[in-house]
């Protein structure tokens, strides 16, 4: 039996990918490459096209003799779903419908899904924990919240069991430096910030600079995708031991405000970050950091890299050594706090 990455060239899910193949566990990799890299897939074997084609999802479903699904098939930009709502409805929700039901016709009942801390919207309290209401103040954490409500839905109907786990923000990069973070264009603060360093983009536009926030900037809480990745493998294990259905944050507990991740960027590379103020992006919540008490009970989760300094230097190490080809557009700054 093998696992289905969707969207296992992309960022997050190539990460995943390595650490399953680590551990031994036999992937398929779906991606369109709208947004996913070739070259971060490896050697697993890629199959290009789309969660919609539902057609296809049943094929390499039976084919593959898949027994879990593991979803990151998903646009992920909070900026992008305010000015284009209907087109991260249609690929967030509707593509995630199309590959349930191909599941529920091919009698594949689990899935790792990656959601976000976006569902929850501006925070009541702090830190965040799973029972914490959700309200998304963006389209993008409400189409991923939608797609939470149709697996508990799929779970009762069709017994489709699920690990939804709740991003804060992913960064960093594998420590071999083969694959990273790779975005066109590049939307996400760290990296924005180490392509300033690198000397490839003039500055960071810093979205917002009078939040309640100790210096005025957006307070986020940083995890090491590594450590994203581990956990992930944990929600594979938890479904195959016949866990119920369940819902995690992944997170470290810690914020960090923009200026503080820009002043530890320069402090790892030793090199300039130059900075300006703008306006503040509509969506953008002034803190959110999470509690992963849940995972790291139940799953037992550990993270190993969960300080920013280690985060920004497994980051460095990629963008000062991947290929001129792999750097991706540099020509537009837009927003540093992804979710």
């Amino acid at each position: 039996m093998s696992v289905l990455v969707t969207g296992g060239a992309g960022y997050i899910g190539s990460h995943v990918l390595r650490e399953l193949r680590r551990a031994g566990v036999p992937c398929v990799v779906l991606d369109n490459l709208s947004r996913g890299h070739r070259e971060l897939a490896l050697d697993a074997e890629l199959i290009v096209g789309d969660i919609a084609d539902t057609a296809l999802v049943s094929r390499i479903l039976a084919e593959h003799h898949v027994s879990t699904v593991m979803h990151f098939a998903a646009y992920a930009s909070v900026g992008e779903s305010e000015a284009e709502p209907l087109t991260y409805y249609a690929n967030n929700v509707a593509g995630a419908v199309n590959l349930l039901k191909a599941m529920v016709d091919r009698d594949v009942k689990r899935m790792v899904f990656s959601s976000t801390c976006a569902t929850y919207g501006v925070p009541e309290a702090i830190p965040i924990t799973e029972d914490h209401p959700q309200r998304p103040i963006n389209p993008y954490g409400a189409s991923k919240l939608m797609v939470e409500r149709v697996l508990a839905d799929a779970d009762r109907a069709h017994g489709v069991r699920s690990v939804v786990l709740r991003y804060f923000n992913a960064a960093g990069a594998d420590a071999s430096g083969v694959i990273g973070e790779w975005h066109e264009p590049e939307t996400h603060l760290i990296p924005i910030a180490l392509e300033v360093a690198a000397g490839r983009r003039k500055a960071v536009d810093v979205y917002g600079t009078d939040y309640p926030t100790a210096d005025g900037t957006c307070i986020r809480d940083y995890i090491h995708v590594l450590d994203l990745a581990q956990a992930h493998l944990l929600g594979l294990r938890h479904l195959e031991a016949g866990g119920s259905s369940d819902v995690f944050n992944l997170g470290n507990g810690n914020g960090f405000s923009v200026r503080q991740v820009l002043e530890t960027v320069k402090r790892v590379t030793g090199q300039p970050v130059e900075s300006r103020p703008a306006p503040r992006r509509p969506g953008d919540p002034p803190a959110l950091v999470g509690s992963a008490d849940k995972a790291r009970r139940v799953l037992g989760w550990r993270p190993r890299l969960d300080s920013l300094d280690a985060i920004v230097q497994t980051a460095w190490a990629w963008h000062r050594s991947r290929p001129v080809a792999m750097r991706g557009s540099v020509a537009v700054d837009i927003s540093p706090a992804i979710l």
